[in-house]
């Protein structure tokens, strides 16, 4: 089970989503993004947390199993990389993932489902930010 994203400040949606993603298997995967490609993403503020932070507080929690953090330029063929290594037999997304069709293409190499997880609705990380005057 593979799974991706920023996770700056851990939330009750991130919460549901990782418990989501490991009751469809066994071993779940975070693949984590970089603190420069967060800024990069989602601009001079972020990221709130370092990622070795963000690594940390995702491994304390007990349904992921282990926590890959990316480099700094991940492109596709970095990505495609990745899930050819990791070999997943299902990556799970959220629900309007921007970038589905590719995960689904490199979910094709290697024989894995994609599963879109629906979204709750809950503040996310930046609504956050901006209620604590962050950002």
């Amino acid at each position: 089970m593979l799974v991706g994203g920023c996770f700056d400040v851990i939330h009750y949606g991130h919460i549901h989503f990782l418990k989501q993603a490991k009751s469809l298997g066994n071993h779940l995967i975070v693949a984590l993004e970089s603190d420069k490609n967060i800024k990069r993403l989602k601009g001079a503020a972020r990221p709130i947390h370092s990622q070795n932070q963000r690594r940390e507080m995702l491994e304390s929690l007990s349904f992921v199993d282990e926590v890959i953090i990316l480099s700094d330029s991940m492109t596709d063929s970095d990505y495609l990389k990745l899930v050819l290594d990791v070999k997943p037999h299902i990556i799970a997304v959220t629900e309007k993932d921007p970038v589905l069709k590719k995960k689904k293409s490199h979910a094709a190499r290697v024989g894995a489902k994609v599963i879109e997880i629906p979204k709750i609705k809950v503040s996310s990380t930046t609504q956050i930010a901006k209620l604590l005057g962050i950002e």
